[in-house]
């Protein structure tokens, strides 16, 4: 049984010029202590189908369409205080910036010890003391006592990731949403990071759902993978299937954006072109003017789901119902 089944979720956005349809008709399974990947330019949904689960949409944000089935439960249906019981205690995240995330006026062990005496039940200063420095261990911090003491300003980025992550497993999340978690972090600590998070996955026996840009994670980390664009899945996968067989022109071109380290190139590729505009969405394919293989049947409907294999499936007008490549037709 799936952890977390998204079905047909759509998530809009009230704007002063009209809707803004950030997620539109995306469905993907995350199994039991398994990793997806969410992966896409900027506005591409990301973020905004992850904080749909949680809930957690800007006031003028709202879910209009599809299921959010959570240990089989529609979370899109709960009262809001149920809502509060998950968040943080089954379902947690990491976000991108802890130096935005972290209170500066709170010190570390004060934001810890919330999470302890918010989400268990009879719980004591005391407790909850204990909890924020076996979690500071945990994610390997050595000197527990003392950034338990301190105030964010006062730790590094990596630290202070570190601490965000110390947070977020605080109640042993069946689901831990890691939201762009090395971004702001230098190479190195973003190696130590991925690591944490990787062996954390096994203690706890937790499932990831990690959003980013960059491939290198996603290829690092990821056991399935969801590409985004224009707010909605054009394919999705393995991460083998997608890094070693990719079929969607836009995931291809992904692939071919990353530099190579053991590649001598004058200028690194870039997709042409931009995203359409998000409040006059185009009926054919969001892809087809930044498209290389572009094809007269892209200028018909929008392309459905084909399945590639019991696995991968895409969405685009190059394969017929089978699966199969269909020959160009200008």
């Amino acid at each position: 049984m799936a952890l977390l089944e998204i079905k047909n979720l759509h998530t809009c956005f009230k704007t002063r010029k009209g809707i803004v349809r950030a997620v539109n008709d995306v469905s993907y399974k995350l199994d039991e202590q398994r990793t997806i990947g969410i992966v896409g330019e900027s506005g591409s949904g990301k973020s905004v189908s992850a904080m749909s689960i949680l809930r957690l949409l800007d006031g003028n944000g709202y879910i209009s369409d599809g299921e959010i089935l959570f240990e089989g439960k529609d979370l899109t249906k709960i009262p809001l205080q149920e809502m509060y019981d998950i968040r943080g205690n089954k379902i947690s995240v990491i976000f991108q910036e802890p130096m935005t995330s972290l209170n500066p006026v709170f010190t570390i062990g004060y934001q810890l010890d919330e999470v302890t005496l918010l989400h268990v039940p009879g719980a004591t200063k005391e407790d909850a003391k204990r909890r924020s420095l076996e979690m500071l261990n945990l994610v390997g911090i050595a000197m527990p006592e003392r950034v338990y003491a301190s105030y964010p300003h006062e730790l590094s980025g990596g630290m202070r990731q570190r601490v965000m992550i110390a947070i977020a497993i605080a109640c042993n999340p069946k689901l831990i949403i890691a939201d762009e978690p090395t971004t702001a972090l230098d190479v190195t600590i973003q190696a130590q990071i991925l690591n944490l998070l990787r062996d954390l996955k096994k203690k706890l026996n937790s499932s990831i759902m990690l959003i980013t840009h960059d491939l290198g994670v996603i290829a690092e980390m990821a056991d399935y993978v969801v590409v985004m664009y224009a707010g909605k899945i054009v394919e999705r996968g393995t991460a083998h299937e997608i890094f070693k067989d990719p079929h969607h022109p836009y995931t291809i071109g992904l692939q071919k954006s990353k530099p190579m380290v053991n590649e001598k190139v004058d200028r690194l590729f870039s997709i042409p072109g931009q995203v359409p505009n998000p409040i006059n969405m185009p009926t054919y394919c969001y892809f087809r003017d930044r498209c290389d293989r572009c094809t007269a049947r892209c200028s018909g409907e929008y392309p459905g789901m084909v399945k590639l294999s019991p696995t991968h499936y895409v969405a685009c007008h190059l394969y017929d119902g089978e699966g199969k490549e269909m020959p160009d037709e200008q």
